[in-house]
């Protein structure tokens, strides 16, 4: 077992087989940041879903769930801090693997921003009945210099800091969400039921969000290195927190739209709609406590969302695409500091630059977020392509895992439609500005890094073998543990 741990600790220099699997799962959780759905952000999808708000929660965890089967296919067979950029570059080989590399890099940013400003707007709502109010450039600085501070030091420690944060958020949530119901009566929601005014176009509208808030539940794959038993622990916290995230969602979406019903207030215009419903049902302190919570997790989803865009540019820049200073882990504490430095402030400065031109805090989170959501649908497309081309190399392919990988992407490309819209359609109208520029720009992004890499890849003949070599190491390590039934 030393002498294992020993050849794991040299290949990449990270903490090797640190973490549980409770420590796992609160990677995804923490990413995910569920809390910050019903404490915050739950209006935005309700603008695009409105009744249908759940439905398009359940067509997400229906999706996402033949989404993580793909993704298991290659969890439960391998492991590596490179996350689906290794998988990706396995199944379908070295230029959709950079795709899916650049795709989450993004994917991974922008959740840490749009959580960002999340965790300012909230913080200064919260500070302000103080009396306080301090500037949001102050307020973006202090969530992304605790996040860096604590990615930078140690992933154990910000594993169970997540976990804590999470898990108590989600508990208080539960609680009121509860008492909310007891004061409508346990009454049932006819127009959430039978989808009163909810349109095809909207409920599909309405999942790119519904991404943004299941994104980085594949999070945990970035552990490979530091997850113990990772082809147990991985495969189990992606699937796992799907499942959770997902009923967690439906069940707070349909209690809070009920809330809102007859309270001559719209939920779209709420940025704090629990501590809302929480007076209207007397109970205010407690939804002040869950205020607090959603700050802590608005904090654990942006250092968790530092963690693995780090991760993908360490191992990225190991294969040579980047500098190669991006892919030095810290002799001390073992973590990749210098990706997670140039994270962080990547993280900071995009909001802050957004807030110097005006542009408002609430905006900036459903705009990030949405940004955020479209390299997440693309690596989700992708990994469920790659999963059976995967599987039909190694001669493992069976019936069910086409079927698996066709669901997969068919219901990763409802939002893919809903975001697009057909022009003249009313039943998938084009999205109003700005959202409609939003895939293209993201299209844009990636004709220009996978311009780049044909670039690079030309002037370097040898790189592509090298990122094969590096992938390959890393699979032939685990081809004997993942026989092991």
């Amino acid at each position: 077992m030393n002498k294992e741990i020993s050849s794991h600790q040299s290949l990449h220099g990270l903490k090797p087989e640190c973490l549980s699997f409770t420590e796992v799962l609160a990677q995804s959780f923490a990413v995910i940041a569920p809390t910050t759905i019903p404490a915050s952000n739950i209006g935005l999808i309700v603008a695009l879903s409105g009744s249908g708000t759940w439905l398009s929660f359940l067509i997400g965890l229906i999706g996402l769930l033949f989404v993580s089967i793909n993704i298991n296919q290659f969890a439960s067979r391998t492991a590596s801090p490179g996350s689906l950029y290794s998988y990706i570059t396995k199944g379908l080989g070295a230029t959709a693997g950079v795709v899916c590399g650049w795709s989450l890099v993004l994917a991974y940013l922008f959740t840490g921003m749009s959580v960002l400003c999340g965790f300012a707007n909230f913080s200064g709502v919260l500070i302000g009945h103080l009396g306080i109010h301090p500037s949001s450039i102050t307020l973006l600085a202090i969530g992304a210099g605790i996040s860096w501070y604590a990615a930078y030091k140690d992933i154990q420690l910000s594993a169970v800091a997540m976990l804590w944060m999470e898990g108590i958020s989600i508990v208080l949530i539960a609680v009121l969400c509860i008492i909310i119901w007891a004061h409508k009566g346990f009454a049932l929601d006819m127009s959430q039921l039978t989808l009163t005014g909810a349109t095809p176009g909207s409920v599909a509208t309405g999942l790119v969000l519904v991404m943004f808030a299941f994104s980085g539940f594949e999070s945990a794959t970035s552990l490979g290195d530091e997850a113990k038993n990772p082809l147990r622990t991985i495969p189990k916290s992606v699937m796992g927190s799907v499942i959770l995230a997902g009923l967690f969602y439906i069940c707070t979406t349909y209690i809070e739209v009920l809330g809102f019903n007859g309270a001559g207030v719209s939920i779209t215009n709420t940025e704090e709609p629990l501590g809302f419903l929480s007076r209207q049902a007397g109970v205010g302190f407690l939804g002040e406590l869950v205020g607090l919570g959603a700050l802590f997790s608005f904090f654990a989803c942006i250092l968790g969302s530092i963690n693995p865009a780090s991760r993908v540019f360490f191992l990225m820049a190991r294969h040579g695409l980047f500098h190669s200073s991006l892919g030095t882990a810290h002799s001390a504490n073992k973590t990749p500091h210098v990706a997670v430095t140039m994270c962080s402030l990547m993280t900071f400065l995009v909001p802050a630059g957004m807030s110097l031109f005006n542009i408002k805090l609430f905006e900036c989170m459903g705009y990030l977020g949405a940004i955020c959501s479209y390299g997440f649908l693309s690596v989700y497309i992708l990994i469920s392509i790659a999963a059976p081309v995967y599987l039909y190399k190694i001669k493992q392919l069976r019936r069910r895992d086409i079927v698996f990988s066709i669901l997969g992407v068919g219901f990763m490309m409802i939002p893919v439609l809903g975001s697009v819209g057909i022009p003249g359609s009313s039943l998938f109208p084009v999205p109003e500005a700005p959202y409609d520029a939003f895939p293209y720009l993201f299209l844009m992004y990636i004709v220009a890094t996978s311009g780049w890499f044909i670039v690079k890849r030309r002037r370097s003949p040898h790189l592509v073998a090298g990122m094969h070599r590096g992938i390959e190491e890393i699979h032939a390590r685990f081809s004997d543990r993942s026989k092991i039934p």
